[in-house]
């Protein structure tokens, strides 16, 4: 059985209970658009479980690590995320809306999962400042300067070009 599912049984039995869990599991393939959390490394879940009439709310926090190339300079990047998850879990859940509670057990990966998902970087950098590779000549920028021109003309601006070169 996963360390993402639970018996919810007793909080059911009980509205207005509640139930702290702890969960330290690795979750495969969760990444998108070349960001990953590496396979085998654990998340780690501080959840607070409460039985309401509409089901089970889950409250807390996973925190995990991303990996990924920069986008502007290709090196190998990594950072830490700490993301909320806030969620309702129902027997007869809404799509998009809600996660499905499966009888006595709720299922927190795909909530998870989703949460992770939406805080991963689209463009990822190894750091705010990154110069990223020379367009020309392709090196690093961060490392050394290159003799390249590094104001790049768009033609369709030259009309304008030539107004400022009036004397």
């Amino acid at each position: 059985m996963s360390a993402f599912r639970t018996n919810v049984v007793e909080l059911l039995r009980h509205p207005g209970a509640r139930r702290a869990w702890t969960i330290d599991d690795a979750l495969e393939d969760l990444g998108a658009g070349g960001v990953v959390v590496p396979a085998g490394d654990p998340l780690h879940a501080e959840v607070t479980l409460e039985c309401v009439p509409e089901g089970i709310v889950v409250r807390g926090r996973v925190h995990g690590r991303w990996e990924s190339e920069c986008s502007r300079c290709l090196t190998a990047t990594g950072h830490d995320f700490d993301v909320a998850i806030h969620e309702l879990f129902e027997m007869n859940a809404v799509e998009g809306e809600t996660y499905p509670l499966d009888g006595d057990y709720l299922d927190l990966e795909p909530a998870v999962r989703d949460a992770v998902l939406l805080d991963l970087p689209r463009a990822p950098v190894c750091r705010d400042d990154c110069a990223g590779l020379c367009p020309q000549c392709g090196v690093d920028r961060n490392r050394e300067q290159c003799a390249c021109e590094t104001r790049a003309l768009d033609p369709r601006w030259d009309a304008l070009a030539a107004l400022t070169d009036l004397d």
